[in-house]
């Protein structure tokens, strides 16, 4: 194996392995975001709080259900590479097209692609755990607001 073949089996395996990984954060994320949600509504339900506390916490909401939104987005599955590689492509082929398509070495553009759908990955995610930070800051006030205290 040449030092290029390997460097690109290695590059391959590992824009793979960075998707996965957000796939599994946003997948955590999500779980986190929707027991957070179950809490808020529970309360937020089942008692009267004061106007500003609804209006702090609706705000915190809002951002927790858009970061939901940016989170299932990461997860969704991308099917837009279709006419480039992998088994999107070869769904559309014969048996004869994906034995030619599989003779030629296309690891470099593969390795393109899957890092453009990491980097769109990885920036949803983030934009995601930044609003749930303020979500979970403003849901603080919000309860600080709802127990009397002046935050």
């Amino acid at each position: 194996m040449s030092t290029l073949d390997a460097n690109l089996a290695a590059a391959h395996a590992e824009v793979k392995a960075e998707i996965s990984r957000t796939d599994g954060k946003a997948s955590l994320l999500l779980a986190f975001i929707g027991a957070a949600l179950a809490g808020v509504w529970s309360v937020a339900t089942g008692a009267h709080l004061p106007a500003p506390a609804y209006v702090v916490g609706g705000v915190g909401v809002l951002l927790l259900v858009t970061a939901a939104g940016l989170l299932l987005r990461v997860v969704r599955p991308n099917l837009s590479g279709a006419a480039v590689a992998g088994f999107p492509l070869w769904a559309r082929l014969t048996a004869d097209q994906v034995r030619s398509v599989l003779a030629e070495d296309r690891r470099g553009e593969d390795i393109v692609n899957l890092a453009r759908i990491a980097l769109v990955k990885f920036a949803a995610l983030q934009r995601a755990i930044d609003m749930t930070r303020a979500a979970g800051a403003l849901l603080v006030v919000a309860a600080g607001m709802a127990a009397g205290g002046a935050l």
